[in-house]
């Protein structure tokens, strides 16, 4: 007959065993995902060209400009009438990771220069305010002094309202200037007061009270 403490034990076994086969599940089924995701191709909109050089050097040229990226050189990729087609060597499952990974940059260097990327921010806040001069980007944050930001080369702040967007061709580096421009001031979970994603939802805490 189990003690009371043998049965513990072995509840925490099951569970540990359960949560295991849970993330050997999750990471069977994100290995699948990119799996398919890299058999896709990427379609190559009309004014748009892709080369691709010696150790996977690959240049996208379209209307908006040009990006190039170094991709995983275990990966095979070719243009083929209109096409990128990526192919993984084998199924192993760093493989089937790197498959989904580079035909994902691909696509979105193909968006990038035929449509290009935005990151739209709000900023919140009583005084709180944004101003755009030339290339520099001025942010009144109820400190006691305003918060000055120049756009890096090849991104592009505007002003409207309360609203800034990040605009450029590189959907990486818009994602990362947008959160440099978040972390001057984060939403705070009271009042949502600060520099917010538009499509951000704040989780709202309600404030303490004074003993009546």
């Amino acid at each position: 007959m189990r003690t009371q403490g043998q049965s513990i034990e072995l509840i925490i076994e099951i569970l540990k065993t359960e949560r295991i086969k849970l993330l050997s599940d999750n990471l069977s089924k994100e290995e699948n995902k990119m799996s398919r995701i890299g058999r896709l191709p990427v379609v190559v909109p009309a004014g748009v060209t892709v080369e691709i050089t010696e150790d996977n050097h690959v240049t996208v040229k379209g209307p908006k400009g040009t990006l190039e990226k170094f991709l995983p050189v275990e990966m095979g990729i070719k243009v083929e009438d209109g096409h990128v087609v990526v192919t993984r060597p084998n199924d192993l499952k760093r493989m089937k990771s790197l498959h989904g990974l580079t035909r994902s940059l691909i696509h979105n260097m193909v968006v990038g220069v035929s449509e290009g990327y935005t990151k739209v921010l709000e900023v919140n806040g009583v005084g709180y305010r944004a101003q755009k001069q030339g290339k520099k980007l001025t942010l009144s944050l109820g400190y006691s002094h305003p918060v000055e930001m120049e756009d890096p080369e090849g991104l592009e702040t505007t002003v409207d309202g309360n609203k800034i967007t990040v605009a450029g061709i590189d959907k990486e580096r818009v994602g990362q200037y947008a959160a440099e421009i978040r972390d001057k001031r984060r939403p705070e979970p009271y009042k949502g007061k600060g520099i917010k994603y538009a499509d951000e939802v704040i989780r709202r805490k309600v404030g303490k009270t004074g003993k009546k």
